[in-house]
C-alpha cells in the first residue's frame, strides 16, 4: 500500500486527502481505515478523495465538476461532511485545481457552493436544512429528548444544560431507535448560552466524539434559530474553535477556517 496524501483540518475535524483525479484508486473500506488510524495509519476524522466526477459511478451531474468522496474513519461512506467540503475547497485551491473566490463541488448530497471570504476563511453554501419531529436518544442510560435534522446527512440535537454538556463522556456512542435512524445518526449535545451563542459537542456517526462536525453545527444553529426566533448570525463554539452559520431563506451557510497541514508519501 502506498499513497501521496495531504492532511489538514478545518476547527480540528481532520482528515486525510487522496487525490486522484481520475478515479485510479481502490480506496476499500479497510484501506481508509488504516490510513485513517492514529496509531499505524496517518490518521484523521475521515478521509476525503479528489476526484472528477465522472468517474463516480452513480453521479449523473456535470462530469468536469470536482466531486468530494467523503468516507468516515471506520470506512463507511457519509453523504455529507461540512468541515471536510471546506477543508476540500482548500486543497483545490492550494493545489490550483480551481479559479475563482467562489466555485461548485459535487458530493452525495448535491452540488455544493464555495467561496472565499475575508479574514482567509471558507464559507460553505451546504441547502436547505430540514428540521424534522421530536426523537429520543440516550447516553450513559440516561433519555434525552432531541430533534432530528437533515443536512443532506442525518443528526439529532439535544439541548441540554451547561455543566451536562461538559461532563459527558462521549467516548460512549449514544442509543438511538434504528426505526429513528435506520442508517445511524450524528448527535449533537448543545448549550444555549444566549440567543446566537451556543456551544457544542458532537459524537459523529462512523468517527466518534471529533473536535468539530460542521453539519452539526448546521443543525445545531437552525434548531437554535427556530427556538429563539433569532434572524442573526449564530455563532456555534466547539472544542476545535468557533464557526459562523448564517441562513440565506432555508439555505445554510457554514463560515470559518481550513488549513492543509502536512503532505507526504505513506507505505505499509
Amino acid at each position: 500500500m502506498h499513497y501521496t496524501f495531504s492532511k489538514g483540518h478545518a476547527t480540528l475535524n481532520d482528515f486525510v486527502i487522496i487525490e486522484d483525479q481520475h478515479g485510479m484508486q481502490d480506496l476499500d473500506a479497510a484501506v481508509v481505515r488504516q490510513l485513517c488510524d492514529r496509531r499505524g495509519g496517518i490518521g484523521g476524522d475521515g478521509l476525503l478523495r479528489v476526484v472528477r466526477a465522472q468517474h463516480m459511478s452513480d453521479w449523473d451531474g456535470e462530469p468536469d465538476l470536482w466531486f468530494m468522496d467523503y468516507r468516515n474513519a471506520d470506512g463507511s461512506v457519509a453523504e455529507m461532511c461540512g468541515n471536510g467540503l471546506r477543508l476540500f475547497a482548500q486543497f483545490l485551491i492550494d493545489e490550483q485545481l480551481i479559479a475563482g473566490p467562489e466555485f461548485p463541488v459535487a458530493t452525495r448530497a448535491g452540488v455544493k457552493q464555495v467561496r472565499l471570504v475575508s479574514g482567509g476563511l471558507i464559507s460553505a453554501n451546504l441547502g436547505p436544512v430540514h428540521l424534522g419531529g421530536e426523537v429520543e436518544i440516550s447516553h450513559d442510560g440516561s433519555p434525552l429528548r432531541a430533534r432530528a435534522v437533515d443536512v443532506g446527512n442525518p443528526h439529532a440535537v439535544a439541548v441540554v444544560e451547561h455543566d451536562t454538556l461538559h461532563g459527558l463522556d462521549l467516548q460512549r456512542a449514544p442509543s438511538f431507535s434504528t426505526d429513528d435512524f435506520p442508517d445511524g445518526v450524528n448527535v449533537e449535545f448543545v448549550h444555549e448560552a444566549a440567543p446566537g451563542d451556543v456551544h457544542m459537542r458532537v459524537h459523529e456517526r462512523g468517527s466518534g466524539e471529533t473536535m468539530s462536525c460542521g453539519t452539526g453545527v448546521v443543525a445545531t444553529a437552525a434548531v437554535h434559530r427556530q427556538r429563539t426566533g433569532t434572524t442573526e448570525p449564530i455563532r456555534v463554539t466547539v472544542p476545535g474553535g468557533d464557526l459562523l452559520v448564517e441562513f440565506d431563506g432555508d439555505d445554510a451557510w457554514l463560515t470559518g477556517p481550513a488549513v492543509i497541514t502536512i503532505r507526504g508519501e505513506y507505505a505499509a
